[in-house]
C-alpha cells in the first residue's frame, strides 16, 4: 500500500477549486461579492468569451495593503472573520478565504490594488514568488482573471458554448444588483454594453433588473415576526408561467437556493396556481446572523436554519395572506397584455346594450344596472337567496338587494364609494357575467368565481366543525357496486362529518339522504361518487389530513353553478359581492383566473377612439 503523503499545495489547491470554482459565472460570483464586502459603490465588470477568456472587476472598495496581497492570494487568509463567534455571525458576503486562491490555482490571476491614503496602487501577479510592483490606479482594486482552466484542460471541456456561459455570469450579475440597489453596476462582454445600473432605490432596482412587467403583475410582500423579516415581491397568481427560474431568494443578502422556503413557496401559491406554473418571487429575508449557518458548502448558496419549521411558517403565512386578501380594485387583473388575442370577445361585449355601457369620453357615468333595460322579468325573492344561503350557513349576512344599491353619480368620489367588482349588466352564452364599474367592464367566469367561494366556506366549515347539511325530499339513488358499499358502511361516521348521509338502499344501490347547505344546488348522485372514489383511493385518515383540500375541492367544484345556467341580475350581484369577500378569489381551486378587466382606456384602444 503507498505510503501517506501530504499532496503539494498547488495541487489542493486545486482539488479545492474543483467546489469554489465550477464555471465563470463562480469565479464571477465570488469576486463581486469581495468588491461588495469591500464597501465599493460603483462595480464595473468587463467579459470576453463568456468569461472563459477574460474576468475583470474594477471597483471603488477601500483597497488592499501591499503587505497583504500576497496573502490575499493564500487559502484560508480572510479578513473577514477572526474566530468561531464570528463564523457563527457572519455578517459578509464572503469569508472562507478561499476564492481567490482557487481562481489563481486554475487561471492567470491579477490583483491591482490601492489602499485608501496610498500614494499609489501596487500590482501582484497570481505566480509563485512573484512580487508586488508599482502601478497606477485611482482607487479600489482591479481583479482580472484570465484563461479559466489554461492548466487544467480536462476541465475546460467541461465548459459550455460562450453563450450559455455568459448567460450564467450575467445572471450572477443581476442577482448580486438586486442585494445592493446603492451600488452602481455595468456589464460589458466583448466590448459590447449590456447595462449600467445606477444607485436606486430597492423598487426602481427589482424593477431594472426584473422588468417593469414583474412589478406590476406582483403583489407586495412585508412582514415582521420577532427576529425575522420578509419584504419584495411575489408574482400575483393569474401572472404566473410555467418558467421555472423567476424565484430570487435572498437571505441576509445573500443569494440561497432553500429548500425550506422553496416549500413554503409551493404550499402558499399551492390553491391557487394553475397546472405546471411557477410563482416567480424576489424575496429578502433577514434573520438574526446566529439564528442560520451559511458555513454549509463553499458555493455558499445553500444555508441551514436554527428553527427551520419556524421559517418556514414565517414565510408561508406571509405570501399566503397576501394572496388571500379580497377583491380590490387597484389589483384588478388585466387585459392589457391580452387585448390582441380577445378582440374578438370585446367586439362581442360591443354588441350589449347602449343603455348598460353608456359612458362619458373620459369621465365614468355609470349606475346600477336596471332589469329593464337588460330585458329581464323581475325576479323572485327565492332567485336571489340561492346564493346568499351560502354566506347564511356560516354566519354572514347576504349581499344587498339589487333594489337597495345606491344610484351612482359622475361625482369625484364615485370611484371610492363602487363596489370593485361593480354591478351585473348580464350572461354571456350562459358561462360568463359582464359587469361594470367605476374603471371599466369585468368579466367573471361564474363557475369558477363560485368555486372558489364555495372552497372557501368549506374549508372554513370544516375547520369549525360547522359544515350544515340539508335533507333532500326524495333520496338521490345511484347504482354503486360491493366495495362502494362497503366503504360507504365502514367510513359513515366520517361522511357525516362532512355533511353527507349516504346509506345503502339494495345490494347494488346507495341513497344520499343528505348534503352539505352549501352544496345543495350541486347533483348529489355526482357529489356522492366523487366522494367515494376518494375515499376509496386515499382512505378516511389521508382525507381528513394530507388531502382534505383536495376533497374540499372537488366538493365545491361539484357543487359549483354550471355553466349554461341563467342566472338572474339579482343573482349576479349576489355571486359579485360574495367574490369581494372571499380569500383568492382571483382564482378558482385549479388556479384558473375567475375574472379579468377591460378599462376605459383599453375599450378606447380596441375602437381606435381617439386616434
Amino acid at each position: 500500500m503507498p505510503t501517506i503523503a501530504r499532496l503539494p499545495d498547488l495541487l489542493i489547491s486545486q482539488i479545492a477549486a474543483g467546489e469554489v470554482v465550477e464555471r465563470p459565472a463562480s469565479v464571477l460570483k465570488e469576486l463581486l461579492e469581495n468588491s461588495l464586502d469591500a464597501g465599493s459603490k460603483a462595480i464595473q465588470v468587463h467579459l470576453e468569451e463568456g468569461g472563459v477568456k477574460l474576468i475583470r472587476i474594477t471597483d471603488d472598495g477601500c483597497g488592499i495593503a501591499k503587505d497583504e496581497l500576497a496573502l490575499a492570494l493564500t487559502r484560508h487568509a480572510t479578513s473577514k472573520i477572526t474566530s468561531l463567534d464570528d463564523l457563527e455571525r457572519v455578517g459578509t458576503l464572503g469569508f472562507r478565504g478561499e476564492a481567490l486562491a482557487s481562481v489563481a490555482s486554475v487561471a492567470r490571476l491579477s490583483l491591482t490594488s490601492r489602499e485608501r491614503g496610498a500614494s499609489h496602487a501596487w500590482k501582484l501577479r497570481g505566480e509563485p514568488a512573484a512580487e508586488p510592483e508599482p502601478a497606477a490606479l485611482m482607487a479600489g482594486t482591479v481583479v482580472e482573471m484570465r484563461d479559466l482552466y489554461f492548466n487544467t484542460p480536462a476541465r475546460r471541456k467541461f465548459l459550455k458554448s460562450e453563450s450559455t456561459e455568459f448567460a450564467h455570469c450575467a445572471d450572477a450579475v443581476r442577482r448580486l444588483a438586486l442585494t445592493r440597489p446603492d451600488v452602481a453596476l455595468s456589464l460589458t462582454h466583448n466590448g459590447r454594453s449590456l447595462f449600467q445600473l445606477a444607485p436606486a432605490d430597492a423598487g426602481r432596482r427589482i424593477a431594472d433588473i426584473l422588468g417593469e412587467e414583474f412589478i406590476g403583475a406582483a403583489r407586495n410582500i412585508e412582514a415582521v415576526s420577532g427576529p425575522l423579516t420578509l419584504a419584495g415581491f411575489a408574482i400575483d397568481p393569474t401572472r404566473a408561467t410555467d418558467a421555472k427560474d423567476g424565484q430570487y431568494v435572498f437571505v441576509n443578502g445573500r443569494f440561497v437556493r432553500d429548500k425550506i422556503i422553496g416549500h413554503a413557496l409551493r404550499e402558499a401559491y399551492r390553491d391557487v396556481l394553475h397546472g405546471s406554473r411557477q410563482p416567480a418571487v424576489c424575496l429578502f429575508l433577514n434573520i438574526d446572523p446566529a439564528l442560520v449557518d451559511v458555513n454549509v458548502h463553499p458555493a455558499k448558496t445553500e444555508v441551514r436554519f436554527r428553527d427551520s419549521r419556524a421559517v418556514h411558517q414565517f414565510v408561508f403565512h406571509a405570501i399566503q395572506r397576501t394572496l388571500a386578501a379580497p377583491v380590490r380594485a387597484e389589483t384588478a387583473p388585466s387585459l392589457a397584455t391580452e387585448v390582441p388575442q380577445h378582440a374578438e370577445m370585446a367586439t362581442t361585449v360591443a354588441h350589449a346594450p347602449a343603455t348598460a355601457l353608456a359612458y362619458s369620453q373620459r369621465t365614468p357615468h355609470w349606475e346600477a344596472p336596471r332589469q329593464a333595460s337588460l330585458g329581464v322579468a323581475e325576479p323572485a325573492a327565492a332567485a336571489y337567496l340561492a346564493f346568499a344561503r351560502a354566506a347564511q350557513s356560516v354566519g354572514q349576512a347576504p349581499a344587498p338587494r339589487p333594489e337597495a344599491m345606491p344610484q351612482f353619480q359622475p361625482t369625484e368620489s364615485a370611484s371610492q364609494e363602487a363596489p370593485p367588482l361593480g354591478y351585473a349588466l348580464a350572461q354571456l352564452h350562459g358561462i360568463y357575467v359582464l359587469a361594470q364599474n367605476a374603471r371599466g367592464l369585468i368579466l367573471i367566469d361564474m363557475h369558477a368565481a363560485h368555486e372558489r367561494i364555495l372552497y372557501e366556506k368549506l374549508k372554513a366549515a370544516f375547520d369549525n366543525r360547522q359544515i350544515a347539511t340539508q335533507n333532500l325530499l326524495i333520496p338521490a339513488v345511484f347504482s354503486a357496486d360491493p366495495l362502494d358499499i362497503a366503504a360507504v358502511e365502514e367510513h359513515s361516521e366520517a361522511l357525516r362529518d362532512l355533511g353527507f348521509d349516504i346509506a345503502p338502499l339494495g345490494p347494488n344501490q346507495l341513497g344520499v339522504r343528505s348534503v352539505p347547505a352549501l352544496l345543495q344546488s350541486g347533483d348529489p348522485a355526482a357529489l356522492a361518487r366523487s366522494l367515494i372514489a376518494e375515499l376509496r383511493e386515499h382512505g378516511i385518515t389521508q382525507l381528513a389530513t394530507a388531502r382534505r383540500n383536495e376533497l374540499l375541492a372537488t366538493m365545491a367544484c361539484h357543487g359549483a353553478v354550471r355553466a349554461r345556467r341563467q342566472l338572474t341580475v339579482p343573482e349576479m350581484n349576489a355571486l359579485l359581492r360574495q367574490m369581494e369577500e372571499t380569500e383568492r378569489a382571483g382564482q378558482c381551486n385549479h388556479g384558473r383566473p375567475t375574472w379579468t378587466e377591460l378599462t376605459l382606456d383599453q375599450l378606447d384602444k380596441l375602437f381606435l377612439r381617439g386616434q
